[in-house]
């Protein structure tokens, strides 16, 4: 692996600032909504000014395939302010998954041919892994690659269905996992290529995009080894575990200062909310869940950017963590704003939508729980 720049405290929290403007400027909550109605689910000319002025899809890609080169810690910062914001943007499934799919796999041809374009924005990528219960397990893996006969240059063809792909219409590249007579193995496969088919799913959080995808007999390029698929996924899925642990982490920050901010201001039985006990003390218990959730975060981050032998465990307690105060954050913020936190105008619901949403988006909680056992070796 490459060696990883460093950022000091101080740059963390300047490049945190940075990405915070550009967000509030971009991605207002009116911003937000409209994505969640349109197709792509995201402004192409925001992702573009995200990759032009603040090079964000390419801080944790190596240098020598045109990115900046730095860690999953840097990477964490710039999620939690995403995670925060609640924005509509390929980055998690291009940067988080699909980037880190590819550096996993150890193929530097496949590496050299699409983290370039991955890096300076112009290539958009999702990772298709889940099948129809959405877990991530190897054994439910039911696509199928076959060596295409007539293609000297080795080339593959995959059948199935794969579901809860993020931003899965609209991605130009697709990583696939699909079996082949070695096991599960990770395959690219082209937007346009013969065969493909990608429709919407309709989910409970419309912030963020997922595909089913059906191919039958569609092209395919092998990456890295045959049958590496299984340990590939474990690698992928604590990689991702950190990068959602940061999302949630900051969407639970997000959550505390919404509520902080009412119980300041509204006024009711003639006293702020905020000097009711019951208030405080929901207040109170969503900050401890929120500092909790971001030092499991942070510090899961900190061990994979040292290659730490405790980084697996830490990712998925990271997961379990973040996921149970984000959850917890949400639904506090509903109670505390009362009637108004329960219409739709109000963008209380959005962040309980992706707190549930995303507790379960690799596998659910029981999923988790079994990841950390093993991890501890248990």
């Amino acid at each position: 692996m490459s060696e990883v720049a460093e950022l000091s405290e101080t740059e963390l929290d300047e490049l945190r600032s940075a990405v915070r403007s550009f967000l509030d400027a971009k991605s207002p909550e009116e911003a937000v909504r409209k994505a969640m109605e349109s197709e792509p689910r995201y402004d192409p000319q925001v992702w573009a000014q995200m990759a032009e002025q603040l090079r964000l899809p390419g801080l944790a890609i190596p240098e020598e395939y045109g990115g900046d080169g730095f860690g999953h810690v840097a990477l964490g910062a710039v999620l939690e302010e995403m995670g925060r914001a609640l924005v509509c943007s390929p980055f998690f499934a291009t940067v988080v998954l699909a980037a880190q799919a590819l550096l996993a796999s150890g193929d530097a041809d496949a590496c050299a041919r699409h983290l370039p374009g991955i890096a300076a924005g112009t290539t958009t990528a999702a990772l298709a892994v889940a099948e129809r219960t959405g877990a991530w397990d190897p054994v439910q893996i039911t696509t199928k690659a076959v060596r295409r006969s007539e293609d000297a240059a080795g080339g593959w063809e995959l059948t199935g269905t794969k579901s809860f792909v993020i931003d899965g219409t609209s991605a130009d590249l697709l990583l696939v996992i699909a079996r082949t007579t070695a096991g599960p193995s990770l395959f690219t496969v082209d937007r346009d290529a013969p065969g493909l088919t990608a429709e919407p799913m309709e989910t409970l959080d419309a912030t963020r995009a997922m595909a089913r995808l059906r191919m039958d007999r569609t092209p395919a390029l092998l990456a890295g080894a045959d049958g590496a698929g299984g340990r590939l996924m474990a690698r992928i899925l604590d990689f991702a575990a950190v990068g959602l642990a940061a999302e949630q982490a900051g969407g639970a920050a997000r959550c505390l200062e919404s509520s902080t901010a009412y119980a300041g201001t509204r006024v009711q039985f003639g006293r702020l909310i905020g000097s009711f006990q019951a208030v405080k003390h929901k207040c109170a218990d969503m900050l401890v869940q929120v500092e909790l959730a971001q030092a499991a975060a942070r510090e899961a981050a900190r061990l994979a950017d040292l290659e730490d032998a405790g980084f697996a465990a830490a990712a998925a307690a990271a997961h379990l963590t973040c996921s149970r105060a984000y959850l917890a954050a949400a639904t506090e913020n509903i109670h505390v704003h009362g009637g108004i936190g329960f219409t739709w105008e109000h963008p209380a619901h959005l962040y309980f939508r992706r707190a549930k949403s995303a507790q379960l988006l690799f596998g659910g909680p029981s999923a988790s729980h079994e990841r950390l056992l093993e991890r501890l070796g248990i």
